[in-house]
C-alpha cells in the first residue's frame, strides 16, 4: 500500500487541502473561484476532526457530530455566497470581484 493510514497521512493531506483553498482564495479573479477554495479549507478541517476522531478520541461519535456541522455550516455558506453572486452578477454583468467598484461605498 502506497499510503499507510496513519494519523500523519491525513494530517499532511489535510494541510495539502488546506493550502490549495487558501491559495485558491487568494488567487481566483472570480467569486465562484474564491467559493469552490473556501470549500477546501473546511473540507480540511473536516477531514481533521475525522482523523482525530479516529486515532485520538475515545468518544467516536464527537469527530462525527464536528463533520456533520461543517458540512451544515459549508451547505448554508453555499447557498448565501451563491445568492450573492447572482445579485452582484445581475446588476455588474461581471464575476470578477476587481470590476465591482461601487460596492465599496
Amino acid at each position: 500500500m502506497f499510503f499507510s493510514q496513519t494519523l500523519e497521512t491525513y494530517l499532511l493531506i489535510a494541510v495539502f487541502l488546506f493550502v490549495t483553498g487558501l491559495y485558491g482564495m487568494i488567487q481566483h479573479r472570480s467569486f465562484v473561484g474564491m467559493l469552490i477554495s473556501a470549500e477546501l479549507v473546511l473540507n480540511s478541517a473536516a477531514l481533521n476532526f475525522m482523523a482525530f476522531n479516529r486515532f485520538t478520541a475515545p468518544d467516536p461519535a464527537v469527530g462525527q457530530v464536528f463533520t456533520l456541522f461543517i458540512m451544515g455550516i459549508a451547505a448554508a455558506e453555499v447557498a448565501i455566497a451563491i445568492s450573492m453572486v447572482l445579485a452582484v452578477y445581475r446588476r455588474y454583468k461581471c464575476d470578477d470581484p476587481d470590476n465591482v467598484h461601487e460596492m465599496k461605498h
